[in-house]
Order: C-alpha cells, then structure tokens, then sequence
C-alpha cells in the first residue's frame, strides 16, 4: 500500500460497482462486519465542529483545532483523494457483565475497548491489507489507512456511508449493531460508487444516554462537553481532575461506556469473534486494590499491547485512587491509600489525599 504525503486523482475510468461487493467481502475476511463507500463532502459536519471548538468543548486535546480544516476536508489531508472506504470492526468481548461490575465499588471498571489489544495497530494492518488487495486487483491507485492516527471525521464518514447515524450521545448507533464498533477508514483517489447515506436518525424521543451520564457532560442532544466526560477525564486529560467531578467518577478508572450501556439499540450489538479484542490480565473483572498495588514494571508488564498504557503509570494511579475514594470504607483501602501519601508523584498525592478524607 502506498503511503505518499500527496496523491493525484486517477484519471482512469471508475471501476464498475462489482468491484465494492469484492471490497466488502474481502473486509469480511479481514475480519470487519460491514464496509462502505463515501465522497468526500463534509461541510455540514466541519460548521458543527468549528461551533464545538469555539465553545472550548475539547479541553485540552488541542489537536482537535491544531489541523485546521484537515478534518472536515479529507482531500486537504491528503491531496487527491475523492473517495473514503469506511470499515466497522465489532469489540465487544466476552468476559464478565461490564454492568454488574460498575455496580460492585470495590471492582476496577475499564472501559469495554480497552481490554484487549490495542485496536490501532490491529485495524490499521487489516485495512493496509484490504487496500493491497483493491490495488492488486486493479493496477492503480493510491490509499492511506486511517484508524484514530490522524484528523478525520470518522463517524461523519461512516454516517455518510451509510453505516449508522450519529446518535444523541455523538456515538454511531447501527440498527443492527448497535455502537460496539471501532471505525477505520482508507483514502483514495480512485473514484468508487458511493453508497446511500444515513439520512434518518432512530434516536426518537430517547434520551436515556443523555440521562445517565454521571458527569452531566452532555449539554444538549448530540453535544458533549469532553471536559466534563469520564472518557475524557481519564484518558486525556494530564491533570489534577476536578474535585467536584471526582465523586460521580465511581470506579471508573480508564473510560466510561455509560451512555451505550442504556442505549436500546445496542440489545442488537453481537459479542465480537475476534480473539485479540479478549478480556486480557482479568481486567473485565479485577478489584481495584490489585490496580492500585501496581509498581510501573507491572503496569508496564500488563498493559503491553494495549490501549491503556498509552495514559502512562500516573495517571493511571490517579484514576485507581479516585475510585479507592468512591468505594466503601476498607481497612485494606485506608492502607493502601496511606502508603501512597509517599508516592513520588505530587498529582497521585493529591488524589490520595482527597480519597482518604472521603473515608473520614
């Protein structure tokens, strides 16, 4: 697959549309559930974004405005392209009820993604594959693989394929899938047929994802306030987090899949086949004193491979202490916090501190 900085559109003829059957069920072997095709108009979506940026929704994730208009203009990424292929890849795994565990204080709960291995480089190789098979059977074309690597639009795309809509809590919802899916996408300047647009939304009346946030983080329908997101808070934000937030952060200590858990659709949602995306290390179902006796070798050791190390043994020990506050009061947990007051971190300190008054 060739990967240059800039690629001119192919003045070929556009193949015919046996080609896309062939795409998807080469994607189907690779080990994606569905796979479609899209231009690359998105200018609805990039006023949507500049209106969330302007209210300072991203916090500190200033990549989000740093690229420009990259996002919302996939052939300003990379030059030539007039066609995206999007690809949904199912996770959820098997493993204990991510319900039962968010009930249970004492319990470490991590986001359902994250249990296994590290999606990026797992979606990024299949579609680099995919892209070498339509390349082969065509003798043309350039392609880029994308999976959460670079500023695009990846749920606007998908929704522009046809592949769900974008749902009330800004996830991408499928009437058949619900919203356990990773999205990866290929750029390219062949031009394909694209496929229908999601041009409806089956959200209704619904609000419960809205409801059950426990950070209130969404400010209406369809817009999310990242600063006050649990996801957020735990995964990208690199400071101290905000004490009024922390008591309604529960045992969450790397992600928050609250608003899929409620969402009806995802009763269709079908547990994932793919084996690298397998709870790893007990992490669907392990205590939070385990997490929190962690030195960094052994963070290191079980978080190889995985999307969770990429936060860092920090804040990883801040996140566990937050919850070790928001548990119930445990000789074993004022041990264990008291130890921590002498961690070299002066952000773990903190958190440990605020965690043991919580159990005076």
């Amino acid at each position: 697959m060739t990967d240059p900085t800039t690629i001119a559109n192919d003045q070929n003829p556009a193949p015919d549309a046996a080609l896309l059957d062939s795409i998807r069920r080469w994607g189907c072997e690779l080990g994606f559930q569905a796979v479609g095709f899209t231009g690359i108009e998105l200018s609805q979506h990039q006023d949507y974004l500049a209106k969330w940026l302007a209210a300072g929704y991203h916090g500190q994730m200033d990549w989000m405005a740093r690229h420009g208009d990259k996002r919302s203009r996939p052939e300003a990424l990379v030059p030539g392209t007039c066609t995206v292929i999007t690809a949904r890849m199912d996770y959820l795994p098997e493993g204990a009820d991510p319900e039962t565990v968010l009930a249970c204080a004492d319990k470490a709960y991590i986001s359902r993604y994250a249990l296994g291995r590290d999606y990026h480089k797992l979606m990024r190789a299949r579609l680099a594959k995919l892209a070498k098979q339509i390349e082969t059977q065509l003798g043309r074309g350039q392609y880029r693989a994308f999976v959460d690597s670079a500023p695009v639009l990846e749920r606007a795309l998908a929704e522009n394929a046809g592949l769900g809509w974008i749902g009330k809590n800004t996830m991408l919802l499928n009437d058949k899938a619900g919203s356990w899916f990773f999205l990866g996408e290929i750029y390219t300047n062949i031009p394909l047929p694209a496929d229908p647009p999601q041009e409806t939304e089956h959200c209704g009346s619904c609000h419960a994802c809205l409801d059950v946030c426990p950070t209130d983080a969404f400010t209406a329908p369809w817009v999310l306030d990242a600063r006050k997101c649990i996801s957020y808070l735990t995964i990208e934000h690199d400071g101290a987090i905000p004490e009024a937030l922390r008591p309604a952060m529960g045992n969450r200590i790397y992600g928050c899949d609250d608003c899929q858990l409620v969402c009806p659709w995802n009763k269709f949602a079908q547990r994932t086949a793919e084996p690298d995306f397998a709870p790893r290390h007990g992490l669907d179902d392990i205590d939070l004193l385990d997490c929190f006796s962690w030195d960094e070798p052994t963070f290191l050791a079980r978080t190889e491979g995985s999307a969770i190390r990429r936060i860092g043994y920090e804040r990883w020990r801040r996140n566990v202490a937050i919850a070790l506050g928001n548990a119930a009061s445990s000789t074993a947990i004022k041990t264990a916090l008291a130890l921590a007051l002498e961690d070299p971190s002066d952000m773990v300190r903190e958190h440990v501190q605020w965690a043991l008054a919580q159990h005076r």
